[in-house]
């Protein structure tokens, strides 16, 4: 499997599409922005649990400057009429010294079709080869179509840390 920092597959999105899986890069910037700017309020909402029109710097510097240690992101990348552009991220972020959180958004426009089932497969292939043993992950109830992903790859229902948040476990053997 190829480093994490140097990461690059191509798979294929569910209508046989093909769709490159790769490192995010510090110069992923402006593609990163259009892709967020191309993804409805609601599945904003369900990604960062509140309402998002924009990001600070510190955000910004926090999404992309990624150590591939301690966070790992990985960006879904699709030719559009002859040109590269970003549908879709997936990252983990190491919350103790084996456990990692996962996160996912997809562009609207791409959703249903695979996008983050890909990037959760990579980034759990990921995991276990840098010795991660579990992954978390932390979904509103109603975005049933994370909470489905999730579970198909063997996630399961924990504690709740509040009523309005589902906290989901992985196993990585």
């Amino acid at each position: 499997m190829p480093v994490a920092t140097e990461y690059s597959v191509v798979e294929h999105l569910r209508d046989a599409r093909p769709i490159e899986i790769r490192a995010l890069r510090p110069d992923d910037k402006a593609e990163m922005l259009a892709a967020i700017g191309r993804t409805s309020t609601e599945s904003l909402r369900r990604r960062f649990f509140a309402p998002k029109k924009g990001f600070s710097e510190r955000e910004m510097a926090f999404f992309l400057e990624i150590d591939f240690e301690n966070q790992v992101a990985l960006v879904a990348e699709i030719d559009e009429d002859g040109r590269p552009v970003i549908i879709g991220g997936g990252r983990y972020v190491v919350v103790r010294s084996s456990q990692a959180e996962v996160a996912f958004v997809v562009v609207d426009a791409y959703q249903s079709q695979g996008v983050g089932t890909i990037l959760m497969r990579h980034l759990a292939a990921l995991a276990r080869d840098a010795g991660l043993k579990e992954l978390i992950a932390e979904v509103l109830p109603e975005n049933t179509a994370m909470l489905k992903l999730l579970r198909r790859f063997g996630f399961l229902s924990g504690s709740q840390r509040a009523h309005q948040v589902a906290h989901l476990t992985l196993k990585l053997v």
